[in-house]
């Protein structure tokens, strides 16, 4: 059983419903749309070549048909022929060709061409944004992509830099970057040799269920339904994402029926929630870990001692235990529970005196230090817990809150002396975590690998860059899980990384809404398939 199925089978953490008041007798919002209330302001962009965002994904999970993806309704399957309805693997496993589902057609009207898959694989290595690395990591570059993804006829060919698992090449493939673009109608809108990258920031070119009608940033995403899906048509018509920030005000809007979903209730508001008529609990275990980091280039923090330090001054029980209750368990590893490779060990646990023994070690005796934080209720909560024992250590933690994209934009600019936010996997297979928190094969500035956590935290890895490359080649899947352990293990012990946390969704929903899915491993939730 591969990493991804053992999640969906977990029988502890599927998606349950946990508590059902009397049935709703009346409901506010239309039986064709779907309201949602969430939290959306880390949205920077909704180019798929460029989206690196939970919200962001969201909506592209939904626009864009990708040539392999995942079924919400059958997650346990894994990857399923979508845009592509075969493939065929070289016998040197380098060469993966696929042939293409006749007969659909984009939001426009043109058909869905090999060559629109050829253009969009070409386009998000030529134009490197922030998730390139998904498909550089191949030995794709700008340089070599007419040569290795490659369209003929109704057929796409890539060829790898070496052999890969093909489900690992597969699995990418359903990241947002895997997203198949309208190539007439994107070149159509090019501007200055962008590749239409401007105006796929706001604007939409996919053969999805939904196409982008708007984005109002910091205020919502309207999606409208597709009639020639060629799954067939939504029954939701309408999607509207708005953007609520507080958990009480999402409570209130669900609980009158303004909206059909909340999903950012924090334990208080869950609990209110249950009691409430017409309203339903469920929750799922998801891949996003909640974690802390240091920036490198600071003199202290950068000090080995003071690293391991503060990973002792973190009151983990305590917060998982009160205002994360429910939503959030301890686990202090990259991978997240249940993924090939992943390790329950969580040596850490709050000791002042132990952190302040290693910070006398290091020479530090006080410092002040500033950490970025989204203007998110649980992470200001956290940053605050954190304030409080810091100072137990005679560490003053100053706290910096603004929008996801403030605190994004200074993060992957390596400003902040520490950063306090979320990661979610991309793709079900180990190497998305291990290759962006354990892999940094060019520290410089000029390399700007942005979507390397490392590399934003300015950490060289210490060796596990290496150690990290010889797992995602490894066949063997049981030599390859005991590999990501020992890579686990020596990175909790010398990395710039306090991993905390493992969120548990919880989504509060109308009980007349069914088929709602946030996508578990691969933390995207889907809309096509809801009804009322």
């Amino acid at each position: 059983m591969n990493a991804f199925n053992k999640l969906l089978t977990s029988a502890a953490f599927g998606l349950t419903v946990l508590a059902m008041a009397a049935p709703a007798t009346w409901a506010e919002t239309p039986p064709n749309m779907l309201v949602i209330a969430n939290r959306i302001d880390d949205i920077t962009t909704l180019d798929p070549a460029e989206s690196f965002e939970f919200a962001g994904s969201d909506v592209s999970r939904n626009v864009y048909g990708k040539l392999v993806n995942f079924d919400p309704m059958d997650l346990e399957a894994g990857y399923q022929p979508d845009l592509a309805e075969s493939w065929t693997v070289s016998e040197d496993g380098r060469t993966i060709t696929f042939t293409m589902r006749e007969g659909v057609t984009f939001h426009s009207g043109n058909p869905v061409r090999a060559e629109d898959a050829e253009f969009s694989l070409r386009r998000a290595v030529i134009l490197n944004k922030t998730p390139a690395f998904i498909l550089t990591q191949f030995g794709f570059t700008p340089e070599n992509v007419e040569e290795t993804i490659v369209a003929d006829g109704n057929t796409l060919t890539i060829t790898t830099d070496k052999r890969y698992a093909t489900s690992f090449v597969l699995n990418c493939l359903t990241a947002t970057i895997g997203g198949i673009v309208d190539k007439e109608l994107v070149m159509a809108n090019e501007k200055d040799g962008d590749l239409g990258n401007e105006w796929l920031k706001t604007n939409s070119a996919g053969s999805g269920a939904y196409q982008l009608t708007s984005w109002k940033p910091n205020e919502s995403v309207t999606l409208t339904s597709n009639p020639d899906f060629y799954l067939g048509a939504p029954a939701m018509e309408r999607v509207v994402v708005r953007h609520v920030l507080e958990s009480a005000s999402q409570r209130l809007l669900l609980e009158r029926g303004d909206i059909d979903i909340a999903r950012n209730l924090n334990p208080e508001d869950v609990a209110g929630a249950r009691e409430a008529e017409g309203v339903v609990i469920a929750e799922e275990l998801k891949g996003r870990l909640m974690y802390a980091s240091f920036n490198q280039s600071h003199p202290e923090l950068s000090k080995p001692e003071v690293r391991q330090a503060m990973k002792y001054l973190v009151d983990y029980e305590g917060m998982q235990n009160a205002f994360l209750n429910g939503q959030y368990t301890i686990h202090q590893n990259f991978l997240p529970q249940t993924y090939l490779g992943a390790v329950d060990q969580n040596p850490f646990s709050l000791d002042v005196e132990k952190a302040k023994a290693l910070l006398a070690e290091a020479g530090v005796e006080g410092m002040e230090i500033e950490v970025g934080v989204r203007e998110a209720q649980e992470r200001i909560e956290i940053a605050q817990s954190l304030q409080n024992t810091f100072a137990q250590a005679g560490i003053t933690l100053n706290i910096t809150v603004g929008t996801a994209k403030q605190i994004l934009g200074r993060y992957r600019a390596r400003e902040l002396d520490m950063y306090l936010g979320a990661w979610g996997p991309d793709y079900p297979d180990p190497q998305t975590n291990a290759g962006t928190f354990a892999y940094n094969p060019d520290n410089s500035d000029a390399a700007q690998a942005t979507g390397l956590l490392a590399w934003r935290n300015g950490w060289d890895t210490g060796g596990l860059t290496e150690k990290v490359e010889a797992a995602v080649i490894e066949s063997d899947t049981e030599a390859r899980a005991t590999m990501y352990a020992d890579i686990q293990a020596q990175f909790q012990e010398t990395s710039p990384f306090i991993i905390m946390f493992q969120q548990i969704e919880q989504s509060a929903l109308r009980d007349n809404v069914t088929n709602f899915s946030t996508g578990q491993a691969i933390t995207n939730a889907s809309y096509w398939q809801v009804t009322k």
